[in-house]
């Protein structure tokens, strides 16, 4: 099974700028556990749940901060065309949950351990 089949399209982007209290506020409802920071139609970094509480644990007026001093900037991407284990190899090796899905230099998606979880299940 390639990334493709199982990356979700509806993607959360957000500026560097945006606070952690209004990207927090997007991810809850969107039910998303994050988001990609795009500028000029790029990739520039991802903003996850993990971030958020890293954030408020270090310091207790982050929630009004940009994401950009939170995120990680560069993140590991994959192919969309990559084997779903090569996806889940990464993401385990590397201890993260998300996964942004590039060809080239477009973004196309992102793959969760949850997307990975429910392709296991339903086969």
């Amino acid at each position: 099974m390639k990334v493709r089949e199982a990356m979700s399209v509806a993607l959360l982007t957000a500026a560097r700028t945006t606070t952690i209290a209004e990207v927090a506020s997007q991810m809850a409802q969107r039910r998303v556990g994050s988001a990609v920071v795009v500028e000029g139609g790029r990739l520039r970094g991802i903003f996850t749940e993990r971030d958020i509480v890293k954030a408020l644990s270090q310091d207790a007026t982050a929630i009004s901060q940009a994401i950009e001093h939170w995120m990680t900037p560069n993140p590991r991407t994959i192919s969309p065309d990559a084997p779903l284990e090569e996806a889940l190899e990464q993401m385990v090796r590397g201890q993260f949950r998300h996964l942004p899905v590039v060809e080239g230099d477009q973004l196309l998606g992102m793959l969760s351990m949850r997307d990975v979880s429910r392709m296991s299940v339903a086969e």
